[in-house]
């Protein structure tokens, strides 16, 4: 088989695989996190736990929603800028088909009870999905004393201020640094 071939091939596993990701969720990117988790890092193996809770964070604090933005990073890892392109095209192409269906009919449709009811019932469990995608992240972040502390500290300052999640992120970024070079000089 041609070296092209094989570099389609690719590219057609890389869009398959975010195009099912986005078929599968609703809620939008947080939503999309533990989906994410099992594809990428469990089925494909294209990332580690680490690497995709640095993409999460990463595509926290860049403009675009959350999981098209990991969609992009790991695209271009594997696959250079075309990857990058092909994945969040992937990521994206249920959304927009499903979005164009639906646009016709959702306003003759969203006053019945049953209908709003459906919806509630999708709210609630796009809340548990976020849930565990917590829960998942937490295992592999939070690992020791110092990144309890400084857990608790991002959490009680986004809780109370209405400070952006990219100075969240950029001083928590300084912290880990100081705090595990810190840790190292210490030993």
């Amino acid at each position: 088989m041609s070296n092209r071939n094989v570099a389609l091939r690719e590219l057609w596993t890389l869009f398959f695989t975010f195009s099912k990701v986005g078929v599968m969720t609703f809620g939008g990117g947080y939503a999309m996190l533990p989906i994410l988790q099992r594809e990428i890092v469990e089925n494909k193996g294209w990332a580690s736990e680490e690497e995709l809770t640095d993409y999460f964070a990463i595509a926290q604090c860049t403009p675009g929603a959350i999981a098209v933005n990991t969609a992009t990073f790991i695209g271009q890892k594997l696959g250079g800028i075309l990857g990058g392109v092909v994945a969040t095209l992937g990521v994206v192409f249920p959304s927009f088909i499903i979005i164009v269906f639906l646009a016709g009919i959702i306003s003759a449709f969203s006053h019945l009870a049953w209908v709003q009811n459906a919806m509630a019932g999708v709210r609630v469990c796009v809340c548990v999905l976020i849930f565990n995608a917590v829960r998942k992240l937490w295992r592999s972040s939070v690992v020791d004393l110092a990144t309890m502390i400084l857990f608790l500290a991002v959490l009680l300052a986004s809780l109370l201020t209405d400070l952006s999640p990219v100075l969240f992120v950029v001083v928590s970024a300084l912290a880990g640094i100081l705090l595990k070079n810190w840790g190292v000089g210490r030993k």
